[in-house]
């Protein structure tokens, strides 16, 4: 048997694993988001939520259900496990591409400085009342929304002062990130005590307030910009060889980069101005994707998506039901992300990208 052919073998049985672990992935997570559904402090079950789902699917059918019923899945427990679908996709496929562009294992929505940005502006207006565009219900999002892309911005003005290397993106970053973290303590110095209890329980993240209008306000902007960074995949698997490799192979390795980090930006600053604070999922699902099924983004990012989806989705669901009284989203993610962070720190060393 020829060379060529054992090589080609080879890659059609890594791919079918890819393919093998994607297809197992969703099963889980259709699993889970069912699961999550039908579970909750009220005695409604699994055959109930099916029941609720069934009538407001098909209304044609004419399934019989309760208005309780229908209050406590379709308007309350369904819209988060969406909206904890949306968000842990977005940002598990966030870190995922932000890894990749900057060829480093431990950059994350967070650590670019976005999340802090995106609660500075939630402190002013929850503190202050400032509002940078508009006023109204919508005010706290509205500004998260607007400083975590002032924030990238910000973090790309420094970097382009040094031709926009990876090293000054991520200490740049690093430093806005301190920054606005400043700046949110010392608003939380002068707040009020219902201010101070409303800022500290945002930076938690929670979704709680998760509704329907939340989740079609996200959805486009998702179904926009995720497929354009997995549309990337293939300059990013080049890029992980070097920026002049890449550049010889005739990659725009600045223009990738500026793309890549704006829909990375967009993506996460959509989800954390609904959710708040998440941390450790942009982290955590591109890693353990990526032990499981190499570093190709052409199946990384997709993977990413649904890692972080099954992940924020379990973790709300424990959030909610393992205690008596529910504990924020933030909290729980912390607890999953911290082990395997520090696992990550003390593995025994060896090549990341390959």
């Amino acid at each position: 048997m020829s060379t060529a052919t054992e090589v080609r073998e080879l890659y059609q049985r890594m791919t079918g694993r890819k393919v093998l672990f994607i297809s197992l992935l969703v099963v889980a997570l259709i699993a889970l988001a069912i699961g999550a559904t039908s579970v909750g402090s009220s005695s409604l079950g699994f055959a109930d939520a099916a029941r609720v789902i069934a009538s407001k699917v098909f209304p044609f059918a004419h399934i019989h259900t309760s208005a309780i019923e229908e209050a406590i899945i379709w308007d309350i427990r369904l819209p988060r496990v969406i909206l904890a679908l949306f968000a842990g996709a977005s940002l598990a496929i966030a870190g995922s591409a932000m890894q990749g562009t900057l060829r480093n294992p431990l950059v994350s929505p967070f650590t670019l400085g976005i999340s802090s940005g995106a609660a500075f502006g939630a402190a002013l207006a929850i503190i202050l009342g400032v509002g940078v565009v508009g006023g109204g219900r919508y005010i706290v999002i509205l500004n998260a929304f607007v400083f975590a892309l002032l924030t990238m911005a910000l973090v790309y003005g420094i970097a382009r002062i040094r031709s926009m290397t990876t090293e000054t993106v991520i200490l740049a970053g690093i430093a806005v990130s301190y920054l606005f973290m400043a700046l949110v303590s010392a608003l939380q110095y002068i707040a009020g005590e219902h201010d101070l209890a409303a800022i500290v329980y945002w930076t938690m993240g929670s979704l709680n307030a998760a509704s329907w209008g939340q989740v079609l306000i996200i959805l486009p902007i998702l179904a926009i910009c995720i497929p354009l960074m997995v549309r990337y995949a293939w300059d990013l698997n080049v890029m992980g060889a070097g920026e002049e490799v890449a550049s010889s192979l005739g990659v725009a390795v600045k223009r990738v980069r500026v793309i890549n980090l704006t829909l990375a930006t967009v993506v996460t600053a959509t989800v954390i101005s609904f959710t708040g604070i998440i941390g450790f999922i942009g982290l955590v699902a591109p890693h353990i994707t990526r032990l499981i099924i190499g570093g190709d983004h052409r199946y990384l990012l997709p993977c990413s998506c649904l890692m972080g989806a099954l992940l924020l989705l379990g973790a709300d669901t424990l959030a909610r039901t393992a205690l008596p009284y529910e504990i924020p989203v933030g909290i729980m993610t912390a607890f999953i992300g911290v082990p395997f962070f520090v696992y990550l720190l003390t593995r025994k060393r060896r090549e990341f990208w390959q």
